[in-house]
Order: structure tokens, then sequence, then C-alpha cells
């Protein structure tokens, strides 16, 4: 059996109010999953301790599945895992992130964002919200019936596609200030690790007659 190789990133950020927990225990919960699998090996990166990006650059390379765990912040991504992106993302640079924008001098109007070079590769989202599921899906309420993935998120997901991976199923977790629940929050995700990793062994391995 291969081994897969599983790069996660934990983008919980320390700062102001915010200790980070959350997205530490859901960190923790994925390096606890593969863990216990055969057929995974590791590496972790915690934004909130010093990086070197030249080896952050290599992680992605190496990786076959980019995971990464954030809070959203005023509906997009701390400032520490921006400031990550672009800087490890600068660094890769023809280093095996990206080559280019995908675009030719001679049509210049055509394929922009085929210049990645992480192809074969995917990459999974989760993010925690003070927003409650709810915003997101009755009519009149604040995000208009857009989803995470299509609406607030929808640049995130076009940066991981600018580089050539291919996204596995999100998930997120909602009114996490207010109304909390670790546990269910935890088993929800174990049952979504097991599904979404399930299946793309599946889709790898078919079964052959």
């Amino acid at each position: 059996m291969n081994t897969k190789k599983v790069f996660i990133i934990n983008g919980g950020q320390v700062f102001g109010h915010s200790g980070g927990r959350f997205n530490k225990t859901v960190t923790q919960a994925t390096q606890a999953f593969f863990e216990a699998q055969a057929g995974y090996e590791i590496r972790i990166t915690d934004i909130n301790e010093k990086y070197y990006p030249a080896r952050e650059v290599e992680n992605y390379v190496w990786a076959d599945v980019v995971i990464y765990h954030t809070p959203i912040w005023w509906f997009q991504v701390p400032h520490g895992l921006k400031k990550y992106i672009d800087v490890v993302f600068t660094e890769g640079h023809q280093k095996g992130i990206y080559r280019s924008d995908g675009r030719s001098s001679a049509n210049p109007a055509i394929n922009y964002g085929t210049g990645g070079s992480l192809h074969g590769r995917h990459y999974m989202l989760t993010t925690s919200w003070n927003a409650p599921e709810t915003a997101f899906t009755i009519p009149g309420e604040f995000f208009n019936e857009h989803s995470v993935d299509e609406g607030p998120l929808f640049g995130f997901h076009r940066m991981n596609a600018f580089t050539g991976m291919k996204p596995l199923e999100s998930i997120h977790f909602h009114d996490v200030e207010k109304n909390a629940d670790i546990v269910k929050d935890l088993k929800r995700y174990e049952d979504h690790l097991n599904r979404v990793f399930a299946e793309q062994q599946a889709e790898q391995n078919p079964l052959t007659i």
C-alpha cells in the first residue's frame, strides 16, 4: 500500500481575545485520526510558531493532501494565516507551488490561473465561525443564502485552484463562541474524515474484477 502524505496547517491564530483553542483541538483531532490509520504520514505547521518559508514550500510539494484549519475573522482568514500564505506562496514561485499565472504573451486574455505546480494534490478546509449555520441558509439572513465555500471563502478556494490543487469536501463549525459543543463537533468531524478519505481511497484504488 502506498503511503499517503498529509500536511496539516493550524491557522487558529492567538490574538486579542482569541486563544486559538478550538482550531488547535481540531488540528489535534486530525493528527490523531491519521496516526490511527495505516498508510499515512503527516507533517504539521502551526502558524503561531516560527516557520521557515522554504521548508513550508517543501511541505506543500511533499504532500498529497493539505488540510487547513482556520477560524474566520471579519469574513476572511486571520492575518497570521494570510501572511503565512503570502510568504510561503511567494517563496514557492517556480519552486514547486506555481510557475506563473498561466498566460502567454501571445494571448494574455486566456488561461489565467493555469500555471500551478501542485496538480494531483488535494486540499481540505475546515473553518470555525461565530455566525450560526442559519445565517447562510435562511432567506433574508446575513449571507443571502450563499454557502461558506461559494460566498466568503470563494477566494480562498480559487487561491488553491491557482496552485493546481483540487478540493475535498469542506466542513464548517458554526456558533462556536456562544453555543460550542466540542464533543458533537469532533464527532461530526471524525465522521467527515472517515467518509471523505474512504471515498478518496476508493477513487484511487478502484476494485477490479
